[in-house]
């Protein structure tokens, strides 16, 4: 099933083109890699889909419906940098997750918390970046979502948290649901995903199965990527 579709979308920012006619559809049960340099169009084309920026073209679907109040019921979002900024603890965000979201599973936050070696009761002001990108990944991936959109989830935290980062993604979400992931850590990230999507100038230059792209190339993800993408 088709969970999510972005036909034919363009934005431009001060008549600089920042998408330029991208497509791509994510089935059901897929992870897939949406995978460029900084600055690329990753972040737009995710904002776009979570309705924080308007469409100038195109149109995106997710779950059947175009982008609005039904399709943020059924996608969790990451965002690329982190909005916990106040002086609550790690405690009282989760509460506050549970009663906005009806989806949030607050026993699997916290499991999700202990997890990262995160402690519940710690106030946000005391916190690292990469500590509170991981506390923000642990409620993303306790909801029961449909498709879980996840912007540079790996752009905080240290190389050696890089691993138990991958294992909690992608242990944590719901079987039949979809995850997009976007990085430039393309090495990194590549063990987990089924499908990539290239995107360089704001444009898809490649996008297909990760094993046939692979055998077809006689290449990892990460060296396609150098090549394609200069």
């Amino acid at each position: 099933m088709e969970l999510l579709s972005v036909k034919n979308i363009k934005k431009s920012f001060d008549d600089k083109v920042i998408i330029n006619d991208i497509s791509f559809t994510v089935e059901s049960g897929k992870i897939v890699g949406l995978l460029g340099k900084n600055g690329s169009g990753k972040t737009t084309i995710i904002k776009m889909i979570n309705d924080l920026l308007t469409l100038d073209e195109g149109e995106i679907l997710v779950n059947g419906s175009k982008i609005g109040v039904e399709s943020k019921k059924v996608i969790s979002y990451l965002p690329e940098r982190s909005y916990l900024e106040g002086s609550e603890r790690v405690i009282d965000i989760i509460k506050l997750f549970k009663d906005f979201y009806e989806d949030f599973d607050e026993q699997k936050a916290l499991f999700l918390l202990k997890d990262l070696d995160l402690d519940i009761n710690q106030k946000l002001p005391k916190m690292s970046k990469g500590m509170k990108e991981k506390v923000q990944l642990a409620l993303v991936m306790s909801r029961h979502a449909k498709l879980y959109v996840l912007d540079e989830p790996l752009g905080g935290v240290d190389p050696t948290s890089r691993e138990k980062i991958l294992k909690t993604i992608l242990s944590n979400f719901d079987e039949g649901a979809s995850l997009l992931i976007t990085t430039h850590l393309i090495a990194d990230v590549e063990k987990i995903l089924d499908e990539v999507i290239f995107i360089d100038g704001g444009k898809v230059i490649l996008a297909g199965e990760v094993e046939t792209l692979r055998e077809k190339e006689n290449a990892s993800i990460d060296e396609i990527f150098r090549r394609v993408i200069k």
